[in-house]
C-alpha cells in the first residue's frame, strides 16, 4: 500500500510538471498592446492627420478596428497602397510586433474637425481593437511641418 501511494505521488509530481512545461504564459495566447511616438501636425484645413506606433507585445495578432475623437465628426483609418491612400476598414497588430502609423504610409485621418488644435496642445484619441480593450491616446500637436528623428 505504502508503495502504491509513493508510486501515485510521484505520478502526480510528474503529471504536475509536464503540465508546466507546455503550459503557456499569458504573453502567448493574447495580444498585449502599447501606444507611443503619437503625433499630430497642427492642422490647416478641416482635416488632420494622426501617426503613432502600436506595438504588440503578447503572441497573439489583433486589429485596430476603429478610432474616435471629440475634435472631429469622423475618424478614419487609411492605408497606403502602391503611394495611393485609400480608407481602410481595419490595419492588422501582428504578434510581437508592431503597426506603425506614419507620414507617406497608413495612418489616421480627422475629417470634419470640429476644432483645429493647435501646436502645443493635446488631443485624445480612442482606439478600438478586434480582440483589446480600448486604448486613449493623448495626442501632442506638433508643428505643421514637423518631421520625427526616428522617421516616423
Amino acid at each position: 500500500m505504502r508503495r502504491r501511494l509513493a508510486l501515485a505521488a510521484v505520478a502526480v509530481a510528474g503529471a504536475l510538471t509536464l503540465a508546466g512545461c507546455g503550459g503557456s504564459d499569458s504573453s502567448s495566447d493574447t495580444a498585449e498592446l502599447s501606444v507611443d511616438s503619437a503625433y499630430m501636425p497642427q492642422p490647416v484645413s478641416d482635416l488632420a492627420a494622426g501617426f503613432l506606433v502600436i506595438s504588440n507585445k503578447g503572441g497573439a495578432d489583433d486589429r485596430l478596428t476603429s478610432v474616435s475623437s471629440d475634435i472631429a465628426d469622423r475618424v478614419t483609418v487609411h492605408e497606403t497602397v502602391d503611394g495611393s491612400m485609400r480608407e481602410a476598414d481595419g490595419l492588422d497588430i501582428p504578434a510581437r510586433g508592431s503597426l506603425v502609423l506614419e507620414s507617406g504610409g497608413n495612418h489616421l485621418m480627422f475629417e470634419q474637425l470640429k476644432r483645429k488644435p493647435k501646436q502645443g496642445q493635446k488631443v485624445s484619441v480612442e482606439l478600438r481593437f478586434a480582440h483589446s480593450d480600448p486604448v486613449t491616446v493623448e495626442i501632442p500637436v506638433k508643428s505643421a511641418t514637423y518631421t520625427p528623428k526616428h522617421g516616423h
